[in-house]
């Protein structure tokens, strides 16, 4: 059965970290029921740099993942026991923080010989970040992070796929969470009509990044909205020229209590969060496992 639409989201311009300029596309408890088991998704843009570059210094995360995808110019991330790593044009990170983890995420542009191997103006910067809820019995899991050097990329009739997580067409995402989430997560270049299947029951959300996308009994959708389906039916059918990512999990029906990067299931957990960062003792865990894709 296709999915109808059961609400539109419009973003808002906003700044976070030291003083990024993003898109906010959607974040809060206000949307929180619409889009369990997704927090937020920020969608960042410019070829500024002083709307980038002071980037989001050192900050703790517990009880959530975060999902970084990025279209052009590089981030350099590291946490606070000294890994570190750079995410490049088509590559993505995905990093569960679980019992908490320290970081931070600097938004550069390219250089040198980067420039040439990624054909991109250097000082253009255009990327997205999700925040996936942890369940409550993986809200204290081990912090892991999982770097994919490179997203499979397929060619269809309607245009093309990057696969981050889930199945599309027989083709498997790299990145597979232990999360009875069950996340899929696809990044269409859409120039005519596709059908993707879907879980009955599961949110799935569809944002416009570029073009103008349509659904069923629609009008066209312009880039910067989000398209919030209804949660019956197994099919999602989209039309147009443009790009967007499809996002789709299992909705976890839990308490949310939200204190900025910190998300869990009751204002006592929240206090012991902000107890053990006043006490020093906020990592649990001293080595996050690295998994490379």
């Amino acid at each position: 059965m296709k999915r109808g639409v059961s609400g539109l989201i419009k973003g808002k311009s906003t700044m976070d970290g030291a003083g990024v300029k993003l898109y906010r596309v959607f974040g809060g408890m206000h949307t929180v029921e619409y889009t369990d088991p997704f927090l937020l998704l920020d969608f960042f843009g410019s070829s500024n740099p002083s709307d980038y570059l002071a980037g989001f210094p050192w900050h703790p995360h517990r009880g959530i993942e975060t999902v970084t995808l990025l279209y052009k110019g590089k981030v350099e991330h590291q946490d606070s026991e000294g890994n570190k790593g750079v995410i490049y044009p088509g590559q993505s990170q995905w990093m569960t923080a679980g019992s908490g983890i320290f970081h931070q995420e600097m938004p550069r542009p390219l250089e040198g010989t980067e420039i040439a191997r990624y054909n991109q103006k250097p000082e253009d910067m255009y990327g997205l970040q999700l925040w996936v809820n942890l369940p409550s019995n993986m809200k204290m899991s081990d912090p892991v992070y999982r770097d994919v050097k490179q997203l499979p990329k397929e060619r269809f009739d309607f245009g093309e796929v990057q696969i981050l997580s889930g199945k599309f067409m027989g083709i498997d995402g790299p990145v597979r969470v232990k999360s009875p989430v069950d996340p899929t997560y696809l990044d269409v270049l859409l120039d005519g009509e596709v059908k993707i299947p879907v879980k009955n029951g599961y949110t799935v959300l569809v944002y416009v990044v570029d073009g103008k996308i349509k659904t069923v009994n629609t009008p066209y959708i312009d880039s910067g909205n989000l398209i919030i389906f209804d949660r019956e039916g197994d099919e999602v059918d989209l039309s147009g020229n443009g790009r967007f990512i499809l996002i789709s999990g299992r909705p976890l029906n839990e308490p949310v209590y939200w204190y900025g990067p910190i998300v869990m299931n009751s204002e006592e957990q929240i206090l012991e969060a902000l107890n053990d960062l006043r006490n020093g003792t906020f990592v649990r865990k001293k080595e996050p496992l690295h998994e490379d894709f």
